[in-house]
Parts: structure tokens; C-alpha cells; sequence
């Protein structure tokens, strides 16, 4: 069981640090850089999928952040945060993003899965707040999706 449990951890440590290879990006709020980065579901092992109740699938992506506090003596600590998000398609078709939290330590990460049509425009709104803060953010974001040929 433990043995699982490390090999499911190791796979999806391994997709998202392979994350930055498939579009991971960041923007800066203050102190704050949020990364983020659109990841089919089709990139996944089954056994990590599974693990975290996600869906494997053509049509199935994930939004990932992951929030770090630049300090002032020069190094970056990751944070944990509230949020709250939306993504929807040029019709106007929206989906409300539930997020679950992962902790790999020190890392610490937020996904929430969605499901898309191959080569449209997802628009995503990610309201969040920074732990031990009472301002609100707001990530605005378009990704241009596409299905995994399996």
C-alpha cells in the first residue's frame, strides 16, 4: 500500500513539474507569482488519475496553479490560497472550476478539471486570495485547447 502510495505521488509529481514543458506560465501580483499551466487529462498516469478522482480523456484538461511568495531576503515560498473560478467558451458556455488542493512538500498545488471541444478558446477567471491576506486577485487567462491523439 505505501509502495502505491509513493508511486502515485512520483507520477503526478513528474507530470507537474513535466508541467512548465506544456505551457506553464506565471503572472506576478506584488509578491505573489501565480503559475499555471492547461493540462490534458490524457497526460496522466491511470494510477495518478485515479488517485485524485480525476477523469482520463480525449475531452478532459486540468487547470493547475500553484501560488509562491517572492521574500525579501531573495527566496521564493509557496503559499497556499482561497479561490474560486470559472472557465467557459466563445458561446458563453460557462463551468464553475472545483479545485482540490495537493501538497507535495513544499510544494503545493490546486487543481480543478474541466472538459473542452478540440481547438476551442477557453477563457479562465480564478479569483484568489494569498493565505494570511484580505485582498482578492484575479487571474485572467486564454488557452487555446486541443485533444490528446492518445
Amino acid at each position: 500500500m505505501l509502495r502505491a502510495f509513493r508511486l502515485i505521488i512520483l507520477g503526478l509529481a513528474t507530470v507537474l513539474l513535466a508541467a512548465p514543458l506544456w505551457a506553464q506560465q506565471s503572472q506576478r501580483f506584488g509578491p505573489y507569482e501565480l503559475h499555471y499551466s492547461v493540462v490534458n487529462t490524457t497526460f496522466l498516469a491511470p494510477e495518478v488519475a485515479a488517485a485524485y478522482g480525476l477523469t482520463r480523456g480525449r475531452d478532459y484538461a486540468i487547470l493547475n496553479l500553484a501560488l509562491q511568495e517572492h521574500l525579501e531576503d531573495g527566496s521564493v515560498a509557496a503559499r497556499t490560497m482561497q479561490l474560486k473560478g470559472t472557465t467557459w467558451d466563445l458561446t458563453g458556455r460557462v463551468t464553475e472550476l472545483a479545485f482540490q488542493e495537493v501538497r507535495e512538500n513544499p510544494a503545493i498545488y490546486y487543481l480543478a478539471e474541466f472538459r473542452f471541444f478540440d481547438e476551442e478558446f477557453r477563457h479562465f477567471e480564478v479569483h484568489f486570495r494569498p493565505q494570511d491576506t484580505s485582498e482578492t486577485l484575479t487571474l485572467k487567462v486564454k488557452h487555446q485547447m486541443y485533444q490528446d491523439l492518445e
